[in-house]
């Protein structure tokens, strides 16, 4: 109704100067009869609101569509009425669809080309990383580790750009499948090993109940076990020598939880953590921080319906924890 009088309010602030202009002439001129004055006055505003409330009518669902947001792009093709003006709001907003259409599946072609790219220029650089491996073996040490040890750092990079790449279409990606949470555990553990040893930093697996086993995806549950793990034993290092990898359920839930004895995070990043490129202070401190892998590991536990809870005490350490509800906890069922 607003709109309708936003629109008519020129029309209607006319008509009652055209009306009082020619009402004036007839004033100025000598005649004076009030009756026929108030009569015209009435039948002009007569005539007036039976032209706009017919207006109005005829052309509701119009107003009603433009004060109301669409709720999906398939409403842009509702047929609003007979009304000509309806009629070319309507093409406008089929037009409208049609070039969003167009320019959206033009983006996602680029974004599926991007991605593309990028798994493939990954996986072609870690061959010469592999090579570069293998060379290292045969030279002595410290240069063997020292090369090697920026190899596995590399490695981790190429890994965390390949699972960004994927973060757009991470839902085509999935397989959900029964995972045993101790034998991902221990395959994760046994993929780190070199990691631990070379931050002198060491796992310690506790299981409190055996067999438990939740629904998610295996690649990507490592992939978020790993970031843990890193993120652990690097927060750790030189401060302590352990961290602790805990299995259990809480209630009905399973949980799966990542405890390091390290520096722990200030109060006032704690908010921030899963932010994207938020590094904090400690990630400061840390140069290897790039502030994204807390932000994947967030962005795809959400997705996986999973939660994740943390905990921490600067000075003390910190605690991660993922989250299997009820109806993920494969071992209550």
């Amino acid at each position: 109704m607003k709109l309708f009088f936003k629109e008519h309010s020129l029309l209607i602030f006319v008509q009652a100067v055209q009306m009082l202009v020619s009402l004036s002439i007839f004033w100025f001129d000598g005649y004076r009869d009030l009756k026929l004055f108030f009569y015209t006055v009435f039948l002009n505003f007569f005539i007036l609101c039976g032209y706009l409330i017919y207006y109005y009518l005829s052309r509701q669902k119009m107003y009603k569509r433009l004060n109301q947001p669409l709720s999906s792009l398939d409403d842009s093709f509702q047929k609003t009425d007979d009304a000509p003006i309806s009629k070319a709001f309507d093409e406008v907003l089929r037009n409208q669809y049609k070039l969003y259409q167009s320019q959206l599946k033009s983006v996602e072609k680029e974004q599926e080309e991007h991605r593309k790219f990028m798994d493939q220029w990954v996986h072609q650089m870690k061959t010469p990383l592999s090579v570069i491996e293998l060379t290292a073996q045969n030279l002595d040490e410290p240069d063997s580790s020292s090369i090697r040890e920026e190899t596995e750092v590399m490695k981790t990079g190429l890994n965390t750009v390949l699972y960004i790449a994927r973060l757009r279409t991470i839902e085509q990606d999935f397989h959900i499948k029964p995972v045993e949470l101790v034998k991902l555990a221990d395959e994760v553990n046994g993929e780190n090993k070199r990691f631990y040893i070379r931050n002198k930093v060491y796992p310690k697996l506790e299981v409190k109940k055996e067999g438990i086993t939740v629904e998610s995806d295996e690649k990507w549950l490592f992939f978020i076990l790993s970031q843990l793990i890193n993120n652990a034993v690097k927060y750790s290092s030189e401060v302590s020598n352990r961290i602790v990898i805990s299995i259990y359920e809480r209630g009905e839930e399973a949980i799966l939880e990542v405890t390091d004895f390290g520096i722990g995070i200030p109060e006032a990043d704690k908010r921030r953590i899963f932010d994207p490129f938020y590094t904090g202070e400690n990630g400061r401190k840390y140069r290897e921080s790039t502030g994204m892998g807390l932000y994947l590991a967030k962005e795809t536990i959400s997705i996986l319906r999973h939660e994740i809870e943390m905990e921490s005490v600067l000075g003390k350490g910190t605690t991660f924890r993922i989250v299997f509800s009820e109806t993920q906890n494969l071992t209550r069922l």
